[in-house]
């Protein structure tokens, strides 16, 4: 846990820096930009395909009967946007994963572990495998929980956990792929998974904080780096190597 906090402080304190300020606002605002485009231009072809899916449906049925009609009619309304924010979400940490994740792990690496040796245990291959993975598993459990979000408690829980989930499985490979061995990688992720959950979750939390929310795709990747880079250092200095 406290690795985690100390991870987090330190993507907090490295965000002041003139390089990263650069990049930390243009993921999240490139991605709401695309899918608020997109939005625009499908929103009605979206609203009667909803529309349609609940007319046959039995709830069409019965919400009118116990007053509940108007569910029916702003359905796009509130379903559209449910759908909306895991693609904004994903899209803006892929950029940041993607795009900026080797500027960040240069920065981190520069001044916090210059001495620590490349063995490059990842390849680019692994790295769209594994952003793959983490988005249809992430997209495919954000789909199949919708109905819980209705019930009023896990309405706030279940988003978070499932973007914990994502920030960890997106950053934890590309934050080690270019110094760590692959046996290192997976010594790393048995003994860190936890803490690298925590982390993800602190930083899920993050996106209920608004204009903070911006920056969290940038800071996700500093406090990822921060984390797996020092658990390297750690465990390379355990077995007496650099």
């Amino acid at each position: 846990m406290n690795d985690a906090i100390r991870a987090l402080g330190n993507a907090f304190r490295g965000m002041l820096h003139p390089q990263m300020l650069a990049l930390m606002l243009w993921p999240m605002l490139a991605a709401l930009a695309l899918w608020l485009g997109v939005a625009w231009f499908y929103w009605d072809s979206w609203s009667q395909w909803i529309s349609a899916l609940i007319s046959g449906s039995e709830a069409s049925n019965w919400l009118p009967q116990r007053g509940f009609d108007w569910v029916v009619r702003a359905s796009a309304l509130l379903l559209i946007p449910l759908l909306l924010a895991p693609m904004i979400l994903i899209t803006a940490l892929l950029i940041a994963s993607v795009v900026e994740m080797p500027l960040i792990i240069n920065f981190v690496t520069a001044r916090h572990y210059p001495a620590l040796a490349k063995r490059r245990g990842g390849t680019v291959a692994g790295s769209i495998i594994n952003a793959l993975i983490a988005v249809l598993v992430f997209a495919g459990l954000w789909i199949v929980t919708l109905p819980l979000w209705f019930t009023g408690v896990l309405a706030p829980v279940v988003p978070v956990l499932l973007t914990a989930y994502l920030n960890q499985r997106l950053f934890r490979y590309d934050a080690l792929s270019d110094h760590a061995s692959a046996d290192e990688y997976r010594a790393i992720l048995e003994s860190s998974w936890g803490r690298m959950y925590v982390l993800g979750l602190l930083l899920a939390l993050l996106y209920y904080v608004p204009l903070l929310n911006l920056l969290v795709p940038v800071l996700s990747g500093l406090a990822f780096a921060h984390f797996c880079l020092a658990r390297l250092a750690e465990l390379r200095a355990q077995g007496g190597e650099r």
